[in-house]
């Protein structure tokens, strides 16, 4: 199920989520590293996480899925917002530096497809900053957040399939170990659930947030697209009936 865009405004708009993005944005920017004179890519709906990005970065363009709808970024200046599909990008080979994508590789029907279209619009030694649920976190069990929506993934599961589309994971992070409540004591104490939760290990935590490297050479070619129109059979005249 994919979060349609009011309702992502929605959810960052409330207090609790206010609170998980500047939690997630932490690592996001801390992993990110240096943007200066990069050329960056939003993916999903990324935009509460990238206004970093913007005064550094030689160019930012944020993607959003046509099943989710766009809404306009940033709210002063021209918008660097495009409405589009995440698996038919338009952008030229190895144009992007470094991609984020956030509430977008959970949502896609086909994840080794946007993995194959992130490979060719990602520029050699270029990044890619995934943020997704984790599979069995409390966030990913519960629906009243985006990030409970979806299909989650195990740490395994995503360096898997990082690396089998030529991606080499290079840092690890974890974010919300709070529990996903808009509870008064949650809200109020977040920074205690966080360093709580830690305590524990990541298995407690309700995103994992990974950058990976891409590799010179793609581990797996791009399918053929199929046509799309209808090959309709030649028809065989008719044998005239003699009279």
């Amino acid at each position: 199920m994919t979060s349609d865009v009011s309702r992502l405004i929605g959810y960052y708009k409330s207090p609790l989520g206010r609170l998980s993005r500047a939690l997630v944005r932490e690592q996001v920017t801390d992993l990110a590293g240096d943007v200066r004179g990069k050329r960056v890519l939003g993916l999903g709906f990324s935009t509460p996480y990238l206004r970093f990005t913007l005064e550094k970065a030689e160019r930012v363009l944020a993607f959003m899925p046509a099943r989710q709808g766009a809404s306009a970024w940033p709210r002063e200046g021209p918008s660097h917002t495009v409405l589009c599909d995440p698996l038919e990008m338009p952008l030229t080979d190895a144009a992007v530096d470094l991609t984020i994508a956030i509430h977008a590789l959970e949502h896609v029907a086909d994840a080794e497809e946007l993995m194959r279209e992130l490979w060719r619009v990602t520029a050699p030694n270029g990044h890619l900053l995934l943020v997704v649920p984790r599979r069995r976190g409390i966030w990913a069990q519960r629906d009243n957040t985006p990030f409970g929506q979806g299909n989650p993934y195990s740490g395994s599961q995503l360096e898997k399939l990082l690396r089998d589309h030529s991606f080499v994971p290079e840092a690890w992070r974890d974010a919300l170990f709070l529990p996903p409540f808009q509870s008064r004591f949650v809200l109020k104490y977040p920074r205690f659930f966080e360093r709580f939760g830690r305590l524990f290990g990541p298995a407690m935590s309700g995103v994992i947030c990974v950058r990976a490297r891409k590799e010179a050479f793609p581990a797996v070619p791009r399918r053929k697209k199929a046509e799309r129109y209808v090959r309709v059979p030649g028809l065989s005249p008719a044998t005239a009936r003699s009279g």
